[in-house]
């Protein structure tokens, strides 16, 4: 996931990075020396190269050919957790489709030492030349003859590579031992394309076959992959560990973990052993998982009709992990913040995160391993359906999280949001080079995939949908499939015309904003819709795009009750409601569900504001009216007063969700005022509007409250402190004083915002307390709090201590980033963590390489500037420092930075009176003007 794309090396190294000599001595370097000079003149040629080239220019890119593929590995690793190198041998068993003296498959940062071909028959056919290419990733292996044809012998290599510290390929993460010492843990991260960063191999997901994994390692620790142990052998002080052969699966999802830990483990209904790894001593932490994981297979086999296939299940929390998780077969590997759960230290949020993110791995089990896309391309058919299914499984499994209205809020709006752009991308995008993989793990691939399955399951009806999701999975297991292959099992379930709606919301970029207009004929309510694309910056759609949009209507009678299902796929079309009263109110998308925003005549809108106040719409539908009305503010085509207005309405609003969307349109708007001097009026705005509920959750937990209450409290907390509440902080202090002293220890849903609140009004002496506490932490997730919180800090001078500390040793690689990124929340800190990425760009590079931590940190520290400056300067900086893998992240901040240069100057004025207007009236609301 993490992806350093360097080019052009062949022509200065070749295959002789290991051959290097020094000229000192006469002799030839250590292999790790031979490593780091390696990858020292790699990228040394990489910035070079570079330098040059445009972040628009496509990188050259071919497919493996097909002549020869493989059909089963049967490979042998020798991890050595002191000196960081491993050695290996695979034998592959191939299938010579065409004959040729040629085989060329992947091969990245692995010394491969021989090759040769083993017939059945006895023949051996050795090389004659090993030509490496770093810029296409590949080994091209040269025989001394045609190889014969068919399925008549194997490739049999021996290799060797480094245990690498950038949490991809074969990588090393960093541990304390039981005694205190500092330990490693060899570790896989294959997806995307680094299972060849392990061991040569055709690494594309259409190129499936089955393994068997040897492992030698020290004795004493647990070794793990895909499959159970099929035996072990002691020698010495070496264990030797053969696993069970593998079903059919892509090299992507092959795993191995060798290091130190505990485990509990339970079974399955239906008979599957599971067992989650933890660090040693912690294996309590593990429980939730392990009793999460036990359920969400029973429930999976019975919604999609066939069992899981594999004998166990591992989950693994891992201590260096650049991702969330990864689904590997049979062997899921976690951070330990989405798998670990304290009872004293978890908060209630993180432990529902850690449902989600167990159900999600769980169903790429299914779908993602046992179907798998056909090429990079389809991502969004194992993303967009595991991140659908996880909150399926997670409202099964625990409905007081009401899960499924925190689907809006966490997944719904982020993916409006970033596909409003001119920089977004279709679903299915086009990819080629591995490099151009990492920007497709996006919003788009997970959020808007998720956000259109939901759109489409919903459209057919959930008993045709599993019919369709069994009639896919049956058909392709253990094998691939693309997107067309889903639409037609879908079809053939429901007798709808799915692919005719589905490719619109695909295979075309963006999404519409269909404007309603009303009028009374009768009884009857005719509504006029009409469709075009929505665009962040407000512009016209000149082009002829039309969606296939199913449109469903519910009215004041019955809210909860849709009135109307069609589908809207014309430019504009009209539509009768029957039975409807001049003063009753039509609600168009009742429970925030197709996939596109809604922007009312005033008329229309003016009927729909009792019912918000009074909370008679349903929780989604106030919350769609706020979040749709905010969008269409930013783009130009209504007024941000207008949104400032229409929160009047949720005054006495009490439902978390609505408020998390309430909560997201008063950061942005604060960020647009950040550098202004009317932040502290629309800080008073802010905070009368939240009074209420502030006053009403109070500190404590209420007897019996709900789970939504609870995180709630949280963000009611948190917003308050960051708009200068004196009493929230002044609360905050004396219950973060008792807990540093011992005496009573704050629950871990209050930490985060208790910890922002000291913080903001904190000095020296805050922030040293601040570090002890982080260093004393066991728990990640306490370690991560902490690091997000510090940027709340206002001491210009402690902040740039802050960013230092991200990049000290005390901090993992994975988690600097949101330190840096807590550091960008203010306007002062955002300039400072903005200065201090362009002064350590090299330092981040070497770290992360490209890849998505690199394009999160890219984003959130640039994507709220405000000027046009800034903009340009963004621009700027990475014209002369691109780095693939965050093309897209770059140029989707720089539209977003001059998206707020626009809506500063269009609104600014306005704003200003109205806040000036508060002020004067001594209040910071005023009446609904609707």
């Amino acid at each position: 996931m993490l992806r350093m794309r360097p080019q052009y090396l062949q022509a200065f190294c070749g295959n002789t990075y290991f051959r290097v000599v020094s000229r000192q001595k006469g002799k030839a370097f250590s292999y790790r020396t031979a490593f780091k000079i390696f990858r020292f003149v790699r990228f040394f040629r990489v910035a070079i190269h570079y330098r040059g080239m445009s972040t628009t220019e496509k990188q050259p890119f071919r497919r493996l050919p097909t002549d020869v593929l493989p059909y089963h590995y049967d490979i042998v690793l020798s991890p050595n957790l002191k000196t960081f190198i491993f050695d290996g041998k695979e034998n592959v068993d191939i299938d010579v489709k065409k004959s040729t003296d040629i085989v060329i498959l992947n091969s990245l940062d692995i010394d491969i030492k021989n090759v040769s071909f083993h017939g059945e028959d006895g023949l051996i056919i050795s090389t004659k030349k090993i030509d490496i290419s770093v810029s296409e990733e590949t080994a091209t292996f040269v025989f001394n003859e045609k190889l014969p044809l068919g399925k008549s012998g194997h490739l049999s290599l021996q290799f060797s590579g480094e245990i690498n510290d950038k949490m991809k390929g074969l990588y090393r993460s960093k541990y304390t031992g039981p005694d205190g010492s500092v330990e490693y843990a060899a570790v896989t991260q294959f997806e995307s394309t680094d299972a060849r960063r392990c061991f040569p191999c055709w690494d594309e997901p259409a190129h499936k076959a089955t393994f068997d994994i040897t492992l030698n390692i020290p004795s004493g620790l647990t070794a793990l992959s895909n499959m159970p142990v099929l035996r072990k052998e002691t020698n010495d002080s070496t264990d030797t560990l053969v696993f069970e052969t593998t079903p059919i699966m892509s090299t992507y999802l092959v795993a191995v973990v060798v290091g130190e830990f505990d485990y509990i483990e339970d079974k399955s209904t239906d008979g599957v052993l599971v067992r989650v790894y933890t660090p040693k001593s912690k294996k309590e932490q593990g429980q939730f998982a392990l009793e999460t994981a036990v359920k969400v297979l029973p429930y999976y086999k019975t919604y999609f009709g066939i069992a899981y296939p594999l004998p166990k299940i591992d989950l693994i929390a891992i201590a260096d992990f650049s991702s969330g998780a990864m689904e590997n077969w049979g062997l899921v590997t976690y951070r330990e913040t989405c798998l670990l759960v304290d009872p004293q230290n978890t908060s209630a949020l993180r432990k529902q995160w850690i449902a989600l993110v167990v159900a999600h791995e769980l169903a790429h089990q299914w779908f993602g391993n046992l179907v798998t896309m056909e090429w990079w391309t389809h991502l969004w058919l194992n993303e967009g359906y595991a991140s659908f299914v996880e909150f399926l499984c997670v409202a099964h499994l625990f409905p007081e999280y009401d899960i499924w209205t925190q689907f809006v809020t966490d997944t719904y709006i982020g993916a409006l949001e970033l596909d409003a752009l001119k920089n977004s991308h279709p679903i299915e995008v086009p990819v080629g080079h591995p490099s151009e993989i990492d920007e497709i793990f996006d919003e788009i691939s997970y959020n808007k995939g998720a956000c259109v399955i939901r759109m489409l399951h919903a459209y057919i009806g959930d008993d045709d949908f599993r019919k369709g999701m069994y009639l896919y999975l049956k058909m392709h297991s253990y094998a691939n499939a693309e997107t067309g292959d889903l639409w037609d099992a879908l079809e053939a379930a429901s007798k709808k015309n799915v692919r005719r709606v589905m490719s619109t919301w695909t295979e075309q970029q963006g999404f519409p904003v269909v404007r309603v207009q009303h009028r009374q004929e009768g009884k009857d309510r005719i509504l006029s819709l009409s469709q075009e694309r929505f665009l962040a910056g407000g512009a016209e759609d000149t082009g002829n795009s039309v969606w296939m949009i199913p449109i469903s209507v519910s009215t004041s009678k019955d809210p909860e009750k849709c009135v109307l299902t069609d589908l809207l796929d014309e430019k504009t079309k009209e539509f009768r409601i029957e039975d409807v009263s001049e003063d009753s109110w039509v609600k168009i998308n009742p429970g925030t569900i197709g996939f596109y925003r809604t922007y009312y005549s005033q008329d229309a809108l003016s009927l729909l504001l009792p019912a918000v106040k009074n909370r008679t719409l349903p929780p989604l539908d106030r919350l769609g009216l706020l979040d749709d009305l905010f969008a269409v503010a930013q783009a130009g085509r209504a007024s941000t007063v207008e949104v400032l207005h229409l929160m009047h309405a949720f005054q006495q609003e009490n439902n978390y969700t609505v408020w998390s969307s309430i909560d997201n349109a008063l950061r942005k708007i604060g960020f647009l005022l950040s550098h202004l001097d009317r932040l502290d009026s629309f800080k008073a705005f802010g905070r009368n509007l939240m009074r209420d509920i502030s006053n009403e959750l109070g500190w404590e937990p209420k007897p019996n409250e709900s789970h939504c209450d609870t995180l709630l409290r949280s963000l009611v907390l948190d917003r308050m402190a960051a708009l200068n509440d004196t009493n929230t902080i002044e609360e905050a202090k004396k219950r973060f004083d008792l807990h540093v002293s011992g005496k009573t220890l704050l629950a871990a849903d209050l930490r985060s915002p208790v910890y922002r609140a000291v913080l903001s009004n904190g000095n020296n002496e805050i922030y040293q307390t601040m570090l002890e506490l982080y260093r004393e932490a066991d728990l990640h997730e306490e370690k991560d709090r902490i690091l997000r919180a510090l940027g709340a800090i206002k001491d210009e001078t402690l902040l740039a201590e802050i960013l230092e500390f991200a990049m000290s040793d005390e901090v993992r690689a994975q988690d600097a980033v949101y330190a840096i990124m807590s550091v960008s929340m203010t306007y002062k800190g955002r300039l400072m963590a903005w200065d201090f990425i362009k002064k350590n760009w090299q330092t981040l590079r070497d770290r992360y390489g490209g890849g998505f931590l690199m394009s999160r940190l890219v984003k959130i520290v640039t994507e709220n500037f405000v000027t046009e400056e800034q903009a340009k300067e963004v621009e700027d900086f990475f014209k002369d420092h691109p780095t693939p893998g965050t093309e897209r992240t770059v140029q989707q901040s720089v539209e977003s930075i001059r998206l707020n240069v626009a809506w500063l100057a269009r609104d600014l004025d306005s704003i200003k009176e109205f806040l000036d207007k508060q002020e004067k009236e001594g209040s910071a609301l005023c009446q609904c003007k609707y």
